[in-house]
């Protein structure tokens, strides 16, 4: 009887330390959770690029400009450089570089930061007039792969935009007050003053074709 009762506490005590060591661990686990802290938000609204500005009166950003800048295969950034933010960017539109019967502009971001950080796949663009109001059919963008573009200070990275003379195909034509663009993975926009003349907004050979960010600005 003696030896039996014996057994029987031993293995109650067993028991015991086994739920203490599992509820030690469970407190550990809770005091590292609550010390963690959220990223700050990015204040919406803050950059514009230099000399540009949004059209008088102009309306809501076209959504179009917004979501085209979306990239969700966008790999992980490391834990000391994270994406470009709008308000840490500068837009500008580089010189044409006609060819082929195609009109190729670099559209420009430069990291107007103190701090390095990365782009990755292409801008939001779309081309309004000076309601705001979006001409042309949707951006296409190519097959190129995007690739990582790490922009320390001062550094600007370019994505081409190119479209079919409108001269040579014959599409119907609108000339753009301003370039919206809106940096890959970001919501809130730059806005470029258009000078490159007329674009085609109809018929066929209309469409915009995008290709992804490149190191430099693309002149």
């Amino acid at each position: 009887m003696t030896n039996r009762f014996l057994g029987v506490r031993r293995a109650v005590l067993a028991a015991g330390s086994v739920a203490l060591l599992g509820l030690v661990a469970g407190c550990g686990s809770s005091s590292s959770s609550d010390g963690t802290s959220s990223a700050p938000r990015t204040e919406s609204g803050t950059a514009t690029s230099s000399g540009t500005g949004a059209p008088t009166g102009a309306s809501s950003v076209p959504t179009d400009a917004v979501s085209n800048s979306l990239t969700p295969s966008a790999p992980p950034a490391s834990a000391s450089v994270t994406r470009c933010h709008t308000s840490e960017l500068s837009a500008s539109v580089g010189r044409n570089n006609p060819g082929a019967g195609q009109e190729n502009f670099p559209v420009v971001l430069t990291n107007e930061s103190h701090r390095t950080c990365t782009l990755y796949g292409y801008p939001g663009t779309a081309f309004v007039d000076a309601s705001g109001k979006q001409l042309g059919p949707d951006p296409e963008r190519s097959a190129a792969k995007p690739e990582t573009v790490k922009l320390a200070p001062g550094g600007s990275a370019w994505a081409g935009l190119s479209f079919a003379n409108p001269e040579i195909s014959g599409a119907g034509t609108a000339t753009p007050a301003v370039l919206v663009v809106t940096p890959p993975d970001e919501k809130d926009p730059l806005r470029v003053t258009w000078k490159g003349g007329a674009v085609p907004v109809s018929g066929d050979e209309s469409s915009v074709r995008l290709i992804p960010f490149s190191a430099g600005t693309g002149a």
